[in-house]
């Protein structure tokens, strides 16, 4: 087919010399440049996706959690403490809970702990502090421990909640802000 002085051949076009057009060389490096781009764009959105998997995973529990009430586990902590005494337990247990550094503390009397203490085998009657708070807070609550606790060196120790009462955890939440 003849198309004002070209000739049209298997798809493309040939000009009078039969060669190819230079609309259709044109037409073909554009192709290849697309096909370049949309290679290069699709490369770098997954990787993109992969880098920030880890966000976009706690912003979606984040807000699942927000959104069903369903408790995101790690979020709050329960830590141990052991004093020589009662008394000392409820003055370290009131500091904690006026500033905000723990929702409860229970507090255990008369434990035994069997322990090394400077190369002795030591055994003391003391009182176990079992302590509610958010994990984000756990070493601002060790640092008042360490501060106002008669021991050298006193046990704080911290193991993340993995689940609880939904309505004692959100309470939680509440009273040891973030």
């Amino acid at each position: 087919m003849t198309l004002y002085g070209n000739t049209e051949v298997g798809g493309a076009r040939k000009g009078r010399e039969g060669a190819p057009s230079r609309t259709a060389a044109r037409c073909r490096q554009v192709m290849a440049g697309e096909r370049t781009g949309i290679i290069w764009a699709a490369g770098l959105t997954l990787l993109t996706a992969v880098l920030m998997l880890p966000v976009f995973r706690l912003v979606g529990l984040r807000t699942f959690s927000m959104a069903s009430e369903a408790y995101v586990s790690g979020n709050h902590s329960a830590a141990f403490v052991t004093c020589p005494n009662e008394q000392v337990a409820k003055a370290l247990a009131r500091g904690l809970v006026e500033k905000k550094l723990a929702a409860c503390v229970n507090i255990v009397p008369k434990i035994t702990s069997v322990y090394e203490w400077k190369g002795k085998i030591q055994e003391d009657s003391e009182t176990l502090m079992m302590i509610k708070t958010r994990t984000s807070k756990v070493s601002a609550l060790a640092e008042y421990i360490r501060s106002n606790h008669p021991y050298e060196v006193a046990e704080v120790i911290s193991l993340p909640i993995d689940q609880g009462n939904p309505p004692y955890l959100k309470w939680l939440g509440e009273v040891v802000p973030e």
